[in-house]
Formats: C-alpha cells, sequence, structure tokens
C-alpha cells in the first residue's frame, strides 16, 4: 500500500510534544490522525539546500527509505520528515537502516 502525501501547509505543523526521532541525516516528527490513512510529507527547505538538485535528491533518498520501511509506519499517525544537510553523502542502506531506528523510536 502506497501511502498519500501531505499537501496542506497546516497539516505540517506539529506540537513539540508529539514524538519525534532525530538522526544526523533527517529529523522525523509524527502527529496523531483521526483518520486511519495516514499520511507522509518530506522537507527539503532551501535555506539548507541551496540547488535545486540538491533539494530534488534529499527528497528522492527519503521517498526511497520511506517506501522501504512503510511496514513500520503505524497507520494512525502522519509523519513528516525534515531533511538534513548530511543527507546528500549518505548511502542507500545506511539511509535505511536509519529510517527503520527512527520509525522504530517513534512506534514506541
Amino acid at each position: 500500500m502506497k501511502r498519500k502525501t501531505i499537501r496542506n501547509h497546516k497539516d505540517f505543523i506539529v506540537s513539540h510534544d508529539n514524538p519525534a526521532a532525530i538522526n544526523s541525516y533527517f529529523l522525523t516528527k509524527a502527529k496523531p490522525m483521526a483518520k486511519s490513512d495516514a499520511r507522509y510529507g518530506i522537507i527539503a527547505s532551501k535555506r539548507i539546500f541551496k540547488l535545486a538538485v540538491q533539494r530534488n535528491r534529499a527528497k528522492r533518498l527519503l521517498r526511497d527509505w520511506i517506501a522501504y520501511n512503510e511496514d513500520l509506519m503505524l497507520p494512525n499517525l502522519d509523519y513528516i520528515f525534515i531533511a538534513r544537510e548530511a543527507i546528500l553523502d549518505c548511502s542507500r542502506e545506511i539511509g535505511r537502516n536509519k529510517m527503520a531506528s527512527a520509525l522504530k523510536k517513534i512506534s514506541e
């Protein structure tokens, strides 16, 4: 099952007391949802990634890691992934492992 993406700006807003997981490649925040069809959103800001090529690569990597670890995502949460600068130097396997550990931390 492919998850839907978050498109509205107001849906990206999460409070500080929501569960979060941080590593050197990305920050993950989760927001409880009333609906059972949870979504995910990706943020790759222009302030961190100056070139569009870098922003696109960061988003592409995050999408790959999300698809690989989708079974670890809880259905009643919306996930926000914020890319960090180090993501551009990360390999596919390390990223997938980091994503798995972040999702496990949030589900606890």
